[in-house]
C-alpha cells in the first residue's frame, strides 16, 4: 500500500510541477524573454508539450467514465481495459498552443477544419467503429479543406495548364490520404505512432528553420510538443500505457503532418532536394504503405480497393520486427532509429549539390533495403508461429478496424 501510495504521490508532484511550468508561461516576462531572444519556437514547445501532459488524465478518466475503452482479446496486444481518445488531447493542445501564440492564417485555417473533422470521426469510431468507405469520404473532405485553403503539391510545372493543376491535386489527395492512413497503421504498439509522430515533427520543424519558414517551424513544435506531452502516459518500457490515441489521435497526427510536409518549401534551386526531404522524413511510413499494399496483392489478401481499405492484419513493420527481436520496446526503438537516420539525411541535403544529394538519397534507400532484409526474417517467424500449435497470444492476424493490433 505504501508503494502504491508513494508512486500516486510521485505522480501527484510531477503533474503540480507541470500545471506550475504552464501557468508560467502565461506570465509576460516569460514570453517577452523568449520572443526577444529567438526563442518562440521553444516556447509554442513547452506551451504545447505541458498542456498536453495535463489534458491526458482528465480525458482518460473521461473515456473510462463514459466506457470508451479498447478492450483486449487474443488478437490485441494489450491485456487489460485501456482508456482511447488520446487524440483529444493532442488536438486541444495544438489548437490551443498555437492559437495562444497568435499563431493563424488561412491555410492554417483549412488544415485546423481538416483536422477536427478527422478528429470528431475519428471518437465517433473510438465509441463506435465507423465503416472505412465513410472514413475515407472524411479523409477525402478534409484534403478538400487544406486544397481550398491553398495548400497544394506544386510538383508539375505551371506551363502544363490545367493538366499540370490536375495533377498536383491527385498527387497532394494521394499524399495526405497515404499519410494520414499510414500514422494508423503505426498505431499498433505503445509509444509507436507518438513517438514518429514527434520525430517527423521535429525533423520537419529543422527544414522549415534551415528553409527560414518560421511559421511552418511552430506548427511543427506545437505537434511534436502533443506528442512529447502524450507519450509519458503511453510508452513505458516496464508497464503498458495507461491511454491509447485512438483513431482520432492517429488519424490527427497523419493528417497534419502530411499537411505541414504540402505546405513547406524544402528547396528554391534544388527540385532533387525539394521533392527527396519530405519523402526521407516520412521515409517509414511510405516504406510500409508501400510493403504492406504490395505483399497483401501479391499473396492475394486483398483482389479490389474496398478490400484494401477493410483489409486489418498484423503484417505490418512493428509486427514483423517483433517477431524477429522478440520484444515490442526494442522494435519501436529500432524504428524510432530508423526514423532518425532518414531525417538526418534529409537535413544534410539541404546543402548537398545534387550529386551528393543522390547518394544520400542512394544511403536512405540501402537503409530501407536492411530492413526488408530484416523484415523477411520476422515474416518467416510469423508464419511459423501461425502454423505452431500453442501459438503465442495476439499471434493471429486481423483485429478490429480503429483498433490496435
Amino acid at each position: 500500500m505504501t508503494g502504491g501510495a508513494g508512486g500516486l504521490t510521485g505522480k501527484r508532484i510531477v503533474y503540480l510541477v507541470v500545471l506550475l511550468l504552464f501557468l508560467g508561461l502565461f506570465l509576460i516576462p516569460v514570453r517577452d524573454w523568449f520572443t526577444h531572444r529567438g526563442g518562440r519556437w521553444l516556447y509554442v514547445l513547452l506551451f504545447s508539450t505541458s498542456l498536453s501532459a495535463l489534458l491526458v488524465p482528465p480525458v482518460g478518466l473521461l473515456a473510462k467514465r463514459a466506457q470508451i475503452l479498447d478492450l483486449p482479446d487474443r488478437r490485441k496486444l494489450h491485456g487489460s481495459e485501456t482508456p482511447l481518445l488520446g487524440g483529444l488531447a493532442l488536438f486541444s493542445a495544438f489548437c490551443l498552443s498555437i492559437l495562444a501564440n497568435s499563431i493563424f492564417s488561412r491555410d492554417l485555417l483549412g488544415i485546423l477544419l481538416g483536422a477536427a473533422l478527422l478528429v470528431a470521426v475519428g471518437v465517433a469510431d473510438d465509441v463506435r467503429p465507423v465503416p472505412a468507405t465513410l472514413k475515407l469520404a472524411a479523409q477525402l473532405l478534409a484534403a478538400g479543406f487544406v486544397m481550398a485553403s491553398g495548400v497544394l503539391l506544386d510538383v508539375l510545372p505551371q506551363a502544363l495548364g490545367g493538366w499540370a493543376w490536375g495533377a498536383n491535386v491527385l498527387l497532394t489527395l494521394l499524399w495526405m490520404l497515404g499519410i494520414t492512413n499510414a500514422m494508423n497503421f503505426f498505431d499498433g504498439m505503445d509509444g509507436l505512432a507518438a513517438g514518429l509522430g514527434a520525430l517527423t515533427a521535429l525533423f520537419l520543424g529543422i527544414l522549415a528553420w534551415q528553409n527560414q519558414q518560421p511559421v511552418l517551424g511552430w506548427l511543427a513544435a506545437a505537434t511534436m510538443g502533443s506528442c512529447l506531452g502524450f507519450l509519458p502516459y503511453n510508452f513505458r518500457f516496464r508497464r503498458p500505457a495507461s491511454i491509447f490515441l485512438g483513431d482520432s489521435g492517429a488519424a490527427f497526427l497523419g493528417f497534419v503532418l502530411a499537411a505541414l510536409a504540402v505546405k513547406g518549401d524544402w528547396a528554391e534551386d534544388n527540385a532533387v532536394v525539394a521533392l527527396t526531404a519530405p519523402l526521407l522524413v516520412f521515409g517509414i511510413f511510405i516504406y510500409d504503405m508501400a510493403y504492406i499494399s504490395v505483399d497483401r496483392i501479391w499473396s492475394g489478401k486483398v483482389r479490389s480497393f474496398k478490400a484494401w481499405l477493410e483489409y486489418v492484419g498484423r503484417d505490418h513493420l512493428h509486427h514483423r520486427l517483433e517477431a524477429l527481436f522478440g520484444s515490442r520496446a526494442q522494435s519501436v526503438l529500432f524504428i524510432y532509429a530508423m526514423s532518425v537516420c532518414l531525417g538526418l539525411t534529409a537535413t544534410v541535403l539541404r546543402h548537398a549539390d545534387t550529386r551528393d544529394a543522390l547518394l544520400l538519397i542512394a544511403q536512405g534507400v540501402i537503409i530501407l533495403l536492411i530492413v526488408t532484409i530484416l523484415e523477411r526474417e520476422g515474416n518467416r517467424r510469423l508464419r511459423e508461429r501461425r502454423v505452431r500449435p500453442g501459438a503465442a497470444p495476439g499471434s493471429s492476424p486481423g483485429a478490429a478496424p480503429g483498433r490496435r493490433a
